[in-house]
């Protein structure tokens, strides 16, 4: 019997992403993932030479890898073992809290309905709590073209990533997954202090999107009905080596140009820009989200095209 695990996974998220309520009740899985990355940054992250931090962060990844994998392995044996061939949607229910496609929408339209309506000041305020740069002095285009930046990103590590993951290797792989991009968005940051305790959770993360973030930018530019071109020319103008490929799948389906100088803790980076064409504007963000609901959509049919055939 195929088992449509990632379609159901994904149809859960769609409709209901992770309630509010349960989140007050109960939290988010992830939250597990982020009390034990930060014991051990509190007790292994004080004193020592790179060499020694580095190893203690890898120790760290390690552990974080093995408990998830572990908890994960655990219940999906325990499922298969009582639920016998219906199993597949408790298993569905246990990989749903993986997937971010409705939280992602979440957060960006309030961006986009401030901006809609001239208000600058709320949609700094929104689009300060889905990126990482300065936004105090960030006008419409600025935010326009973080949030955008945001969304094709996070596609990648929120959606795709994940799914890919749970088709390849099943509960554990998802879990596994999502315990490495916590660890890289926590300690996998390239100043001190964790610059060298937090090496492994980046490189890793590198390594676990090196595929996703590609099928992310072929989707995108499938779903935009174009920006080929852009993808191949620019996505290497990007310092990480996998966010840059959705985000120019995104521009040149726009045909908008993204990244360029920004600002973070009060110093500018001279980033490359990311596409040619128009500023990036509340017209933009409502192309970028109509593609980023069709790249969903185009997800769910071959995630679920495969688990049918497989």
């Amino acid at each position: 019997m195929a088992e449509p695990i990632a379609l159901a996974a994904l149809a859960l998220d769609a409709v209901l992403g992770w309630p509010d309520r349960l989140y007050r009740r109960i939290g988010h899985p992830v939250g597990l993932f982020a009390h034990l990355i930060a014991a051990c940054e509190r007790r292994w992250n004080r004193s020592g030479s790179d060499r020694q931090r580095r190893l203690l962060g890898l120790a760290t990844l390690l552990l974080l890898m093995l408990a998830s994998a572990g908890t994960a392995l655990s219940i999906e044996r325990l499922i298969r073992a009582d639920a016998g061939p219906w199993a597949w949607p408790l298993l569905a229910l246990a990989a749903w809290p993986a997937l971010a496609q409705r939280s992602l929408l979440l957060h960006y339209r309030p961006v986009l309905e401030a901006l809609d309506h001239g208000d600058v000041p709320a949609a700094r305020d929104a689009v300060g709590l889905i990126v990482g740069r300065d936004t105090a002095s960030l006008d419409g285009r600025g935010i326009a073209r973080a949030a955008i930046e945001s969304l094709a990103e996070s596609f990648c590590d929120g959606v795709i990533a994940p799914l890919f993951w749970l088709v390849v290797l099943g509960l554990p792989g998802v879990w596994v997954y999502k315990a490495i991009n916590t660890a890289d968005s926590l300690i996998g940051h390239p100043e001190p202090p964790l610059r060298a305790f937090g090496w492994a959770a980046a490189r890793c993360d590198d390594l676990v999107n090196l595929v996703p973030a590609r099928l992310a930018g072929a989707l995108i530019c499938l779903a935009g009905g174009g920006g080929w071109r852009v993808l191949w020319r620019d996505h290497r103008r990007h310092a990480s080596p996998n966010a840059g490929w959705p985000e120019a799948a995104m521009a040149g389906a726009l045909r908008i140009r993204l990244a360029g100088p920004v600002a973070y803790d009060g110093r500018v980076a001279p980033k490359p820009w990311i596409g040619t064409g128009d500023e990036a504007d509340p017209a933009a963000m409502r192309g970028a989200q109509a593609i980023y609901l069709r790249a969903c959509i185009l997800a769910a049919l071959i995630a679920g095209a495969v688990q049918w055939l497989a």
